[in-house]
């Protein structure tokens, strides 16, 4: 799977993640999994009635991503113990007084419960988050709220007594509605940022948890194995359900003693429109609609239909696509979310491309599908469907430069990890080798590393 030159070349810098954390992760899930499926199969052998079947309802899916992402926790703890980073802001062996705090804590308070109540307000006037799949994340939110109030009271009184700056982004923005204390604006913008990404990926990401964990659950495999369709959308949906599990946890536990916290959030808007563009409602009417690109298209399994090896070689094909979508998910163990910086990633499959998620979804979207082989013989469609795919991929091209801008503004180690990739990348390496071929003026010494915008 891995090209010689790069395997040989020297190693990018230490990624600020384990990849241990993601493992942990995947293992647990596969297990519940495993559970749930069986659960029936359990239950008899303990000699108890089972009027449930196999587990592989919503609430069932949540749980898989509780305990996931308890485990992950768990082991980052307690196993590698990333409460002691430095990058968490936090000094355990300088604990201050109850008292030193709560002025501190009380305006934090204010912001982050302020926060959470516009945030509400929002999901009110959003009519898309009370039908479809939405209303199951609607129904869970509801339900977290007033725990999640009654809880946030210990626990902000608890780490503001060993931050090493109390006075975050959180507590800049409940000083700005409380008035007592002069407060940054620039940390208020900061807050919301944060805040925006976490209300709307977090309501996303848990409707869809239910739609992929019940398929996986429930699916007979016994009766797919010898057809490499039935086979190949089974494997998808089990890499997809990982992928949503665990990007789920990445956006629930931003916890400074978990050094998984949000340290910013994407600053350039051209940013978070090519973001936004790609999910509900913005890709209802954009991805959705306005570039539509499977009008009158098949897919893979109809066009190599009469071809039984080349069904089994594409499908194949697409399952180590998709499985290194969800690899690059996994990588980040609880610290995944879009629009965010977290700490830098150099391992895993961004030991060989800085965008493995966005190159083996576009190249999964052009392979499943086939726009440019459609069902009308209408060259007008073929065309249409592939500038139109064409289209998506640019979107994908242009959140991957306005990231690495908000990272190579942030972090050195982000910089030196980008200059790396541009020497050793399976991609970029090769591309920057093809373009001084052709132009050997070009491309002399070591790349410059400059923001995307």
């Amino acid at each position: 799977m891995v090209p010689g030159p790069v395997r040989d070349a020297p190693r990018p810098p230490a990624s600020d993640v384990s990849g241990w954390v993601g493992f942990v992760g995947l293992i647990t899930l596969l297990a519940y999994i495993l559970f749930a499926r069986s659960f029936p199969e359990i239950s008899a052998a303990l000699g108890f009635p089972n009027n449930l079947g196999r587990l592989s309802g919503p609430y069932s899916a949540l749980l898989a991503m509780v305990l996931t992402g308890g485990a992950m926790a768990a082991w980052s703890v307690f196993v590698e113990k990333v409460h002691r980073n430095p990058t968490t802001g936090i000094d355990w062996d300088d604990r201050r007084a109850f008292s030193d705090v709560l002025d501190i804590s009380i305006t934090k308070l204010a912001g982050l419960w302020a926060t959470w109540f516009i945030i509400a307000g929002l999901y009110c006037l959003g009519r898309w988050y009370w039908e479809g799949n939405y209303l199951f994340a609607m129904n869970v939110l509801g339900a977290a709220i007033i725990p999640l109030v009654v809880l946030s009271v210990p626990y902000v009184i608890w780490i503001d007594r060993v931050m090493t700056n109390p006075r975050d982004s959180s507590w800049h923005f409940g000083a700005m509605l409380i008035g007592k204390e002069a407060y940054d604006f620039e940390q208020v913008k900061k807050h919301w940022r944060a805040w925006i990404i976490k209300g709307f990926f977090t309501a996303f990401m848990i409707s869809i948890l239910p739609i992929g964990f019940a398929t996986v659950v429930d699916t007979e495999t016994s009766e797919i194995l010898n057809n490499p369709v039935l086979l190949g959308v089974f494997l998808f949906e089990i890499l997809f359900v990982i992928d949503v599990q665990i990007g789920t946890v990445g956006y629930l536990l931003t916890m400074r003693p978990l050094d998984a916290h949000i340290r910013s959030g994407n600053p350039y808007l051209s940013g978070w429109i090519a973001a936004f563009a790609c999910y509900p409602p913005l890709a209802w009417g954009v991805l959705g609609n306005i570039i539509n690109y499977e009008v009158n298209t098949a897919d893979w399994a109809y066009w190599f239909a009469d071809y039984p090896a080349l069904l089994w070689a594409w499908a194949g094909w697409l399952v180590f696509l998709t499985a290194v979508y969800a690899w690059a998910t996994v990588a980040f163990g609880i610290r995944f979310s879009n629009l965010t910086y977290r700490g830098v990633l150099t391992n895993g499959p961004y030991r060989y491309t800085r965008h493995p998620a966005y190159v083996s979804k576009n190249l999964f979207w052009w392979c499943a599908t086939m726009p440019f082989l459609v069902t009308s013989d209408s060259l007008t469609d073929a065309i249409r469907n592939t500038a139109f795919i064409m289209a998506v991929s640019a979107i994908y091209y242009w959140r991957a430069r306005t990231e690495e801008a908000h990272l190579l503004a942030e972090d050195p180690k982000y910089r030196e990890y980008y200059d790396w990739m541009q020497e050793h990348g399976v991609i970029t390496s090769r591309l920057a080798k093809l373009l001084h071929w052709a132009n050997p003026r070009k491309g002399q010494g070591r790349m410059e590393t400059q923001p995307a915008e």
